[in-house]
């Protein structure tokens, strides 16, 4: 733990409290966290917690060496112009919100002359909020190897980390694993809705669907060899699972999830010029 280290979240929301809850006592102490959240209600689950709040933007934010971004994309260009006066040389920003792209945001907390290039953009998913997130990171020319891993570090304490090269591949990560636990929670209520129409109780399939979620994700995660090979021992040739293969494949089962895909990283880019003006 580097007691040294302070932190700042700019939002307060889901993420920004995943990511605390992952940071505090590991990556450094709750009392160096510092959360500025305009809802008030939230700020005693903060103290409670050891770690300092306010509403507003204030000059806590020059003592702290690392600021997260954790607001809504709309609202972020207002809430940077607030922070830029406590920017400090060795500040290293990092921005977990989706939308905006780290140029656009390294414009906005410097100038245009002399954009903000020590910047981390990341794009962290939802697991993340019981520690099994995994979150793509891009760093501008600006982030040096010791800033890297201390953004590395901190996205770490909730799950693990993939660095990409930058925003363009961020739409890709956002396409898969941004998005991608939704996908995978429509095939669970898929799942769960097909067992009981084959008979079993709503409780049952629940566990069962969950239960073969879990297994076959840490079955491929353990074994040296790729998913269309795991996917192939479980298939015997005229079996069930052979007709249940067939029926995904007459649907289109891969174009489908390929076309999903390709939505979801334009409307990234999509919203990513529509915040970025």
């Amino acid at each position: 733990m580097k007691n040294e280290l302070s932190i700042a979240f700019i939002g307060g929301g889901n993420m920004a409290a995943a990511l605390a809850s992952g940071l505090a006592g590991k990556v450094c102490p709750a009392g160096s966290i510092h959360v500025i959240d305009i809802n008030q209600d939230s700020h005693a689950a903060w103290q409670a917690r050891g770690m300092s709040t306010a509403t507003a933007p204030d000059e806590a934010l020059a003592r702290c060496r690392v600021w997260v971004f954790a607001v809504k994309p709309q609202n972020m260009k207002d809430v940077v112009a607030s922070t830029r006066q406590w920017l400090r040389d060795d500040t290293l920003v990092v921005s977990v919100a989706a939308g905006i792209r780290a140029d656009t945001l390294a414009g906005w907390l410097g100038t245009p002359e002399a954009p903000w290039r020590r910047l981390v953009r990341c794009m962290p998913n939802t697991p993340a909020l019981v520690g099994a997130g995994i979150t793509g990171l891009a760093a501008l020319d600006g982030v040096g190897q010791a800033d890297r891993d201390l953004a590395a570090s901190m996205l770490a304490s909730v799950g693990e980390v993939v660095w990409v090269a930058d925003d363009a591949a961020l739409d890709a990560v956002t396409a898969l694993s941004g998005s991608g636990p939704a996908y995978v929670f429509l095939f669970l209520e898929a799942l769960i809705a097909g067992g009981q129409k084959v008979g079993l109780t709503a409780e049952q399939a629940r566990q069962l669907a969950l239960g073969t979620f879990a297994g076959a994700t840490k079955l491929a995660a353990e074994s040296s060899e790729p998913p269309s090979v795991l996917r192939e021992r479980v298939t015997s040739k005229g079996g069930t699972t052979a007709a249940a293969l067939a029926a995904f494949n007459a649907a289109g089962f891969a174009g489908i999830v390929e076309d999903a895909m390709a939505a979801a990283a334009r409307r990234s880019r999509e919203l990513a010029e529509e915040f970025g003006k």
